[in-house]
Parts: C-alpha cells; sequence; structure tokens
C-alpha cells in the first residue's frame, strides 16, 4: 500500500540516518552510471606547445557502474527540493494504531525528492523523532550510498548509530566500511573498526584502516586513530594519528613522505609536516636525512595579506660529513640555504618587490639539488626594487646583487652588481597614427678588481603607424644618448668582456659619453588567394617586408662592458635596431632587410603552415663590435650581406608538427646556425619528439624523448641528449608510469651533467655527472609520495601531460 504524508512526518528520517560525515549535497555530480566520478576525457595539449596543463585526476579506468548493488539509477538528483517534497510511502504492513508511533514493515520504501531510504522495518516517534530501522538498511541521495544492518537515532538532536556500515560517497569516489557507525550531531560522526579508499567498491587496491575515525564538517577534518595504510592487504605504512581532509580546505598535517638517490648525497627521505596557521599564511617543516651527508632541516613559509604577497624558504645542515670537490672545502662545516621574495602593493600604481637568495657556499647547489629535478645554477640573484606603472608609462627603482654558485669557478665570471639603477619608459598615443615615448635607465656598477662606475641611458623616440589590412609603413625617428662616470678599476676584456681570461686595460677617459640618431623604416604588403593542397581548402598569404634601418657610426672602444652581450642572431634579429644586449655598444648600421612570409590557413582560421626567409643588405661595413682579450678590438667586417634567414612551420594536421630554422652565410659559405623539430602525437596522451640544434662553435645536440602508451594503464616515458662537442651524453632519462582506477605509480631514473666548467687545460674542463632515482606512488582522491617527478618529465619531453 501506499500513502502520502506531511512533509514534516518522515525523511527528516532520511537525513538523519546518512551518518558518513552528513556529505554535501551534490548539485552537479556526475552520473554514477558513466563511472561514477570519471574525468571527462582529457584533451590533448596543443603540438608545440611549451607548457601542458597537467592532467587532472582521471577515473576512466575505474569499472563502469562500481556500485554499491542497491543503486537506483531513476531517483531524482536534484537535493534541492528536499524541503518542499512529500513523502513517498510504500510498505507491506503499516501500523498506526499508536498516533505517535508509526510502525512499517516488509520491503519498506520511504522516499522524498533525491532520498531513499529502504529497510526489513522501520519505526518512526512523530512526537520524539525517535526512529528505529533493522534489516537490510540501504540509504541514497544524490552525493552518497549507505548500507547497514540496524540504524536508530533522533532527528531532531541529529544523533543515531549504525551497525555493520558499508558506505560509497558518489561525489568523491571514496568507499569503506565500519563496524559502528555514530552521529555525534549534525557536523560530527565517529566510525570504529573503519576502512576508506577511492578504488572500485569490492577492489581495493589501497585502502587505509583505522581502529577510529573521526569527521569534522565544521572544520574539514577527518582524524584516524591506530591507523595503518595497506596496499592489497599488505600495510606499508602505521601512524597512531593521522588527520586528513575531507573538503578543498587547507589543513595541518603530515604530507607523504618522499624518497630518492644521488650520487652526491646518497639515499634521500623527506617527511615534511604542513603548519595551517591561519587562512593567510602557512608553513611546512621539512626535515631530511641524506645517507652521504647526515640531516638536514628545511622550511617554508608562505603569507598572503590584503596588499603582500610572499614566500621564505631555508634549509640548514649542522654538518656536512660528505665529501668536497669544489673549491670550498665543506666538510665538517654547518651549511644553509635562504631564499625569499615580496611583493607588496604600497598604493595604486606602485608595489614593493623584493626577493633575496644566499648560500652557505657556492658548492650548496651541487650538493643539495633536487635530486631528480637538478640543473646547474651558476648564480643566485638577489634584488630590491620599487616598481610602478600607468596607462602610459612604467618605472622602477631598485638594486640587484649576485652570489657565485659555481663550485669550480671564482668570483670574477660574476655579472656586475647595479647598486642601485632605475628605469622609466613611457608610450603616449599622439593620435590614432603617432605614437611618441622614451625608454631610459641609470645605474651603478659595481664588481671587485674590474672597472666600475655610473651608465645613464637615454631613448627617446617617436614612431607613425599607416596601413590597413593589406599594407603598412611604421616610420621610427629615435636618438640615444649614453654617459659614463668611471671610478678606478680595471676592465677583463675577456670573451664577450664579462668571462674572464682577458687582460686588464685601464680607462683614460674617466666621463665618456655616446650619442646618436636611430632611424628607421619598417614596411610590407599582404597578398592572399584561395589554395588547395591535399584535397583541403587554404588561404595562402604573400607577405613581402622590407626595413630599412640607419644609425651613424660611433666608436665605442673608450666605453667600459658592464652588462652588454652579443645577442644570438635569428629571424628577429633581421627587425633589431641593434644586435647587442644592454646599453654599451649601440650598432652602426646602414642596412636593408629583405624578407618575405608564406602562411596557410585553413578554413576555420587556423594556421597550418608558415615560412619565412630573409636576409641584411649592408650599405656600410659593421664596425662597431665587442672586445677580446690581449687589449685588441674585432675588426669592422667586410660583409656586404648578412645570412640567409630561413624558417619553417608545419602543422598540416593535429598529430605531426615540423619546425626548423636555418642560417648560411654567403660571406664564408657554411652554415652558422640550423634546427630541426619533429613532434608527433601518439593515441590521447602520447608524443614522440626529435629535434637537432646546430650553432656554429658552440654546440651541436641531437635530442630524442618520447612519452609512448604501451596500454590503457602503461606508460613508457624517456629522453635523451647528446652533445657532439662534448662526445657524450649530457642528459639521459627513462622511466615507466603505471595509472589504474585509483592508483598511479612513476619510477624514473636519470644521468645527467651537474655542472660544466671549462677551465684552462682538459683536466680542469670536465663535466661533472649525476646519477638519480626516484619513485613516487599517488593515490588518487588521497595525495602521492611527492611531486618531483612531473615537472621533471613536462620540463624535459615537450608536450607531455
Amino acid at each position: 500500500m501506499t500513502r502520502k504524508l506531511p512533509p514534516r512526518r518522515l525523511l527528516a528520517v532520511a537525513a538523519a540516518l546518512a551518518l558518513v560525515g552528513g556529505q554535501a549535497d551534490a548539485h552537479s555530480s556526475p552520473s554514477p552510471a558513466a563511472g561514477a566520478s570519471s574525468a571527462a576525457a582529457d584533451l590533448a595539449c596543443p603540438l608545440g606547445s611549451f607548457h601542458c596543463a597537467p592532467r587532472p585526476v582521471n577515473y576512466a579506468m575505474c569499472r563502469p557502474n562500481a556500485l554499491l548493488e542497491f543503486y537506483d539509477p531513476v531517483l531524482m538528483r536534484d537535493s534541492s527540493q528536499r524541503d518542499s517534497s512529500p513523502t513517498q510511502i510504500q510498505a507491506q504492513h503499516v501500523d498506526s494504531s499508536n498516533r505517535s508511533v508509526y510502525r512499517l514493515s516488509g520491503d519498506v520504501r520511504l522516499e522524498r525528492a533525491d532520498q531513499l531510504l529502504r529497510a526489513d522495518r522501520v519505526d518512526y516517534n512523530n512526537d520524539s523523532t525517535d526512529y528505529d530501522a533493522r534489516g537490510n538498511v540501504r540509504y541514497q541521495d544524490a552525493s552518497q550510498l549507505l548500507a547497514a544492518s540496524h540504524m536508530r537515532g533522533n532527528t531532531n538532536d541529529s544523533h543515531g548509530t549504525a551497525n555493520d556500515l558499508r558506505y560509497q560517497m558518489l561525489d568523491s569516489r571514496g568507499n569503506g566500511t565500519a563496524d559502528l557507525g555514530q552521529m555525534l550531531d549534525a557536523e560530527h560522526t565517529r566510525y570504529t573498526q573503519a576502512t576508506y579508499s577511492t578504488c572500485d567498491v569490492g577492489h581495493h587496491v589501497w585502502e587505509v584502516r583505522a581502529k577510529s575515525i573521526t569527521i569534522d564538517k565544521v572544520n574539514g577534518v577527518g582524524v584516524a586513530r591506530d591507523a595503518s595504510m595497506r596496499i592489497g592487504h599488505v600495510p606499508i605504512l602505521y601512524l597512531p594519528y593521522f588527520s586528513f581532509p575531507i573538503d578543498d580546505r587547507r589543513k595541518s598535517g603530515f604530507l607523504y613522505p618522499t624518497m630518492g638517490h644521488s650520487g652526491r648525497s646518497g639515499y634521500e627521505i623527506s617527511t615534511p609536516y604542513y603548519l595551517n596557521l591561519a587562512p593567510n599564511y602557512d608553513a611546512t617543516l621539512d626535515p631530511r636525512y641524506y645517507s652521504q651527508r647526515g640531516p638536514m632541516l628545511g622550511g617554508e613559509f608562505r603569507y598572503l595579506t590584503s596588499r603582500s604577497a610572499g614566500q621564505l624558504e631555508a634549509q640548514y645542515v649542522l654538518k656536512d660529513h660528505g665529501v668536497s670537490d669544489g673549491l670550498a672545502d665543506t666538510k665538517g662545516d654547518s651549511r644553509y640555504l635562504v631564499q625569499f621574495s615580496d611583493t607588496t602593493q604600497l598604493w595604486q600604481g606602485w608595489r614593493f618587490v623584493s626577493s633575496y637568495n644566499h648560500a652557505s657556499d657556492s658548492s650548496y647547489l651541487y650538493d643539495f639539488g633536487d635530486n631528480l629535478t637538478h640543473s646547474a645554477i651558476y648564480t643566485l640573484g638577489s634584488n630590491v626594487a620599487l616598481v610602478g606603472s600607468g596607462k602610459w608609462w612604467n618605472a622602477s627603482v631598485g638594486g640587484t646583487i649576485y652570489q657565485n654558485m659555481n663550485p669550480f669557478s671564482t668570483d670574477s665570471g660574476l655579472p656586475y652588481r647595479q647598486l642601485p639603477y632605475a628605469n622609466f619608459s613611457m608610450d603616449i598615443p599622439l593620435s590614432n597614427w603617432l605614437e611618441a615615448g622614451v625608454d631610459s635607465e641609470a645605474a651603478a656598477f659595481r664588481k671587485t678588481g674590474y672597472v666600475e662606475g655610473q651608465r645613464e641611458d637615454i631613448y627617446p623616440w617617436l614612431a607613425a603607424d599607416f596601413g590597413s589590412a593589406a599594407w603598412f609603413v611604421r616610420p621610427k625617428l629615435a636618438w640615444r644618448y649614453t654617459s659614463y662616470q668611471l671610478g678606478s678599476g680595471r676592465q677583463d676584456y675577456g670573451y664577450y668582456g664579462l668571462l674572464g681570461g682577458g687582460t686588464s686595460t685601464p680607462f683614460t677617459d674617466a666621463s665618456p659619453s655616446r650619442s646618436l640618431p636611430i632611424v628607421s623604416l619598417d614596411s610590407g604588403l599582404v597578398f592572399d588567394r584561395k589554395a588547395s593542397l591535399f584535397g583541403n581548402s587554404y588561404t595562402q598569404t604573400l607577405e613581402p617586408r622590407l626595413y630599412y634601418l640607419y644609425v651613424p657610426y660611433r666608436n665605442q672602444n673608450n666605453l667600459p662592458l658592464f652588462n652588454t652581450n652579443a645577442m644570438t642572431f635569428d629571424y628577429w634579429q633581421l627587425f633589431s635596431p641593434n644586435r647587442f644586449s644592454g646599453a654599451d655598444r649601440q650598432m652602426d648600421a646602414n642596412n636593408l632587410t629583405a624578407a618575405v612570409t608564406t602562411r596557410l590557413l585553413d578554413e576555420s582560421g587556423v594556421e597550418r603552415l608558415s615560412a619565412s626567409i630573409g636576409q641584411i643588405q649592408y650599405f656600410s661595413p659593421q664596425r662597431v663590435q665587442l672586445p677580446y682579450g690581449q687589449n685588441s678590438v674585432v675588426p669592422p667586417t667586410d660583409w656586404t650581406r648578412s645570412d640567409y634567414v630561413a624558417q619553417l612551420d608545419v602543422r598540416l594536421n593535429d598529430r605531426w608538427r615540423l619546425a626548423s630554422a636555418y642560417q648560411w652565410s654567403p660571406n664564408t659559405r657554411r652554415t652558422d646556425m640550423g634546427m630541426l623539430e619533429l613532434q608527433r602525437r601518439i593515441g590521447t596522451d602520447g608524443v614522440f619528439n626529435l629535434s637537432y640544434r646546430y650553432r656554429i662553435g658552440l654546440l651541436e645536440q641531437y635530442n630524442a624523448s618520447v612519452v609512448y602508451p604501451v596500454s590503457e594503464r602503461w606508460r613508457l616515458v624517456g629522453s635523451w641528449t647528446y652533445s657532439v662537442k662534448d662526445r657524450q651524453s649530457v642528459d639521459a632519462l627513462a622511466g615507466v608510469e603505471y595509472d589504474s582506477c585509483c592508483v598511479a605509480l612513476r619510477l624514473v631514473g636519470r644521468s645527467y651533467v651537474n655542472q660544466a666548467y671549462y677551465g684552462p687545460t682538459p683536466a680542469t674542463g670536465l663535466n661533472r655527472r649525476d646519477n638519480a632515482v626516484m619513485f613516487e606512488m599517488v593515490f588518487k582522491g588521497l595525495g602521492s609520495t611527492g611531486g618531483q617527478i612531473e615537472p621533471l618529465l613536462r620540463r624535459d619531453i615537450l608536450g607531455y601531460q
């Protein structure tokens, strides 16, 4: 028989029977029929992307409909209808002789909105709101399933107990069992002899078993006591007290340990502890132990206020008993690393930016760098600045210093300190086709044993922009004035003026300066037509471009080199007003660049092919050059033409990409630069990369990397870089990834150049190598044993997700 009762009468009961932590109502949870919380199919990272978003936790490999057996797929999933919906009751027998107590028996079914309670027998006291459900008790709502042999309690007081409990969270996939569940009040629940896992029901690859689990919804915390973490039936971790979050709020507690090995430090184990001190600041304590060096205490403090954001990281080794290979003897010494950064908003348009990075010695990062993701770092920079910006301007005032972190080199290789520096730039539109601006800087350069002084550089300009979608003409007129006030010191004209190895030369003029105009005219046309290739329709463009640059020659051999270097010549250098970085050199020019680009655009506007080629015609020699050793300067060039520079990017479909660049010198009749990159998507989550890079006199390297899906669960990963110049592999990585419904495993090994030093003799010019192995286990929905492998793979394998 079926009866309809007022909303107050019943199934406030059902809400009280949900003992599983009182899960929040589901508003948009995915359909369990489609695999509970299965993530949507991942979109592959676009080919050529340098930064691919991490893949979300994916439950697609879980069994479809892996739900407790009593799940009703047709039950309403809108929990907002509860208060206004009547209660539907079905039972074979209803006894209402006692007007205060309803006794229902025989396949009892109580349904209201998204709530459904089924049992062999239910007694409900309408006056006291006591309830008692017995025999095959099953409860379902939009967010959870619950089964027990017996439930009883009081709805007004929001307390109750359940025996022989099975539960499943439909939103977060959590499920488990308990001998006894107790709802202490509406916000707190306790389970005795309980388990928890995000694996399929009845197929727990891993689970947490605890003597008791307490759920605190107010603070978003779960606490397990006398708990063990198990893989299959094997316990791998025991904790007398284990706390975990039950929602997205942060909480204090141990993070999962990390384990690894490197040649410099030996075996490493880290057991970080997270401190949720306040909503706007937190800290992490990270005690570590290195088998070859001893214990280390690390920590991190982060803060966020209405005006400031920053973090402080520190590491301290009381006594290092490891081997010292560098110039500094560190064995037996205490060692440390401090890193601090902060950004503080002062007032509208102005902020204070600071960073401080300092290590106890130059070998610190060489010895204690991350054993897997470590790459050679030769300097640590610290900076403090006042930064401002407006609609048409930006400015900064500050200072920068550096610390040498190359354990096999002295401080002579460090850049100049800038104490202080100031920059100001302005760009003002005068009309819809004319704009004016200025770029300026002033800095005091400091470096022991080298010439020191101040430099001011001001670069006002006036530019126009005429054109339409089919053509453009952009003239620009600028003036550059640079002046110096030099103190006593000596300038080393080593390799590019900065790397040492040359002789010292005094400057006789204490106040040298340079002043010159810079005139350029950039112009181009854009033609397009319909084209067909391989049966597909495209729009093809032809874009010729001419760029004229005039800069008169000024002798700049009397100017020091504070922070200037020759930039790498590439396609964009064809249209640059200066081939030197920094203000210490301004090239002379009477040049005309001719270039042409063609593109293929598909019907949706996506660029499928881009090809460009260009060359500079020199009407006068390039007389401004960087000096080198022995008090000499590079003579003016007698070139009449630059290298031919060509580049090509082809993406005829979403699975293949080819990119290349090539530079050939008509003056020396040889290749100065070559680059080739081939990328192919393998399935939806695999990728293969092959590249070759060559720069005359500097490098010649081959690189191959792959993410190869062997099956739905297994992927092989690898990366290899070989240097022809060094005749050795500079970085090799190989690993395997396993993914399943609720657990993912990664095992990666790496052999790499930890530090490179090119000394005056072959004996001192050696690459220092290191080896590392790292294992990572990810328990989906719970956490992982670390996060070092994924950033490395994303860095070394283009397109990794």
